[in-house]
């Protein structure tokens, strides 16, 4: 499988050649963002650290939405989330509810984690697992009340 920004370069070209401005202007949005990292601090990203960068702009857009949502501008916020679409067409199969219960029992198991102080330990095993898969912030939630 190809890289993921090899993936949005050639996402970026076919967009072009569609005509297809909204999709081009997401997909150059996030290919800046990434370039911007790879200038600031001198490397080349891989696909585990551009998959954060694409989570984070989605996470902003979710945001943005909210926010337009409740200032009383849907027209703004229907433009966030299709933004948003666009940009999970790059990230992976979305794990299962049932899939991330699992994931939570066994990281329980393995930190054997017994009370809500244990929680750091059980998410630094999790978040690895999970990248551009689940919601970081619902899956705290989900290991708080295991729990507690």
């Amino acid at each position: 499988m190809p890289a993921l920004k090899d993936r949005l370069t050639q996402a970026m070209k076919d967009a072009m050649r569609a005509q297809d401005k909204p999709r081009l202007g997401v997909v150059r949005m996030a290919l800046a963002a990434i370039k911007q990292i790879e200038v600031d601090e001198r490397i080349e990203l891989d696909d585990a650290r551009t998959l954060a960068v694409l989570e984070k702009l989605v996470k902003q857009r979710r945001e943005s939405a909210t926010a337009y949502e409740q200032g009383g501008r849907p027209e703004l916020a229907a433009g966030e989330l299709a933004e948003i679409t666009v940009l999970q067409s790059f990230l992976p199969e979305p794990l299962s509810e049932a899939e991330l219960d699992a994931l939570i029992s066994a990281a329980i198991a393995e930190a054997g984690a017994t009370s809500a102080r244990d929680m750091g330990k059980v998410m630094n095993l999790l978040r690895p697992m999970v990248a551009g898969r689940a919601d970081v912030g619902a899956l705290s939630q989900r290991v708080k009340s295991r729990l507690s």
